[in-house]
């Protein structure tokens, strides 16, 4: 817990068992810590370096901590000061950048990013640099990253960056296609389902976009376009809103808006019929929601007669018409 100031495991379980103690003896200390002399003589120097332990003047070799609400507050005093001035250093680099940016020479709007932990590591600078929006196209033939199961996802959405995410139908099929995508919805997400997107791409608050280029050779390595904001950006997102537009929105387990006169369908009816608007057969959708495949046909059936259809496809129709599925 107390790493974010400079101290390890060892450390800080060396001034944990002194606090305890109030002082002690290095031997001692070292048994009480299971560690090696010399190592817990070490851990002690660290400790005294920052503060929080001194020798005792009165009988030497013998170890006292310092006060916690001071020694501690005191690095954490120091730690703030420190993150302030990084802070103060990115902003005005950030507004230095700005200001460099205002008219940027041809050269600098597109970036080529070479190199599979190099995309991946670009990839995920782009996702903890957004602040307000990332769309995303993705394709069933992840190389480098899945595109929606990462960590830097996770953060951007637990700091309330808004994700805006069309996946292909290939994406449901995949081992952990469908669990990701679970995850995703239960962290706000929009997650929309087309046939196929025309290229996989990624874009932070409309000003930078990555897209990956085609590798030439089999042992080509993967490579991408960073692209900074352009008219070029601008075709990229208009590219992503028009796909958007035409795909369908994923519903697993959400309830839907539905109109007072129909009868509601429940929050299974609603899953099995995202679902199958997404593309699933009714082997797969039963397999998913752990159902009877009888069971699936008997709801979908049930749902055909309550929206007076006979077919399938005019089911999908009453069901954006009736508010079940939100284009």
């Amino acid at each position: 817990m107390l790493g974010a100031i400079g101290l390890d495991e060892g450390q800080e379980s060396a001034y944990r068992a002194l606090v305890a103690l109030g002082a002690a003896e290095v031997p001692d200390l070292a048994h009480r810590l299971t560690l090696p002399v010399r190592q817990t003589e070490r851990a002690l120097r660290h400790l005294e370096r920052h503060g929080l332990a001194a020798q005792s003047s009165a009988r030497p070799g013998r170890w006292v901590a310092a006060p916690p609400g001071v020694a501690l507050g005191a690095l954490l005093t120091q730690q703030r000061h420190e993150l302030e001035q990084a802070e103060l250093a990115a902003a005005l680099l950030a507004e230095e950048y700005r200001m460099e940016a205002a008219e940027p020479a041809v050269h600098d709007l597109v970036e080529v990013v070479t190199g599979a932990s190099a995309v991946a590591h670009r990839f995920v600078q782009l996702q903890l640099g957004a602040v307000e929006e990332v769309c995303a196209l993705v394709s069933g033939r992840p190389q480098v990253v899945t595109g929606m199961d990462n960590e830097a996802e996770e953060q951007a959405a637990h700091r309330g960056v808004e994700f805006r995410v069309v996946i292909e139908r290939e994406v449901l099929s995949l081992p952990d296609g469908l669990t990701e995508a679970s995850a995703a919805l239960n962290r706000g997400e929009q997650v929309r389902v087309v046939d196929e997107v025309p290229t996989k791409l990624v874009i932070a608050d409309r000003s930078l976009a990555m897209v990956p280029l085609t590798a030439r050779g089999a042992h080509a390595e993967p490579a991408a376009l960073v692209v900074h904001a352009s008219g070029l950006l601008e075709s990229l997102m208009g590219l992503f809103e028009a796909v958007w537009r035409q795909a369908l929105p994923l519903r697993l387990g959400a309830a839907g808006v539905v109109a007072e006169d129909a009868p509601a369908p429940d929050a299974t009816d609603l899953e099995i019929l995202s679902l199958l608007l997404a593309g699933m057969t009714d082997a797969s959708v039963a397999k998913h929601l752990d159902l009877g495949l009888r069971t699936v046909q008997r709801r979908v059936k049930g749902l055909m007669e309550v929206t007076g259809v006979t077919t399938r496809l005019q089911l999908g129709w009453q069901a954006h018409e009736r508010g079940w599925v939100a284009r």
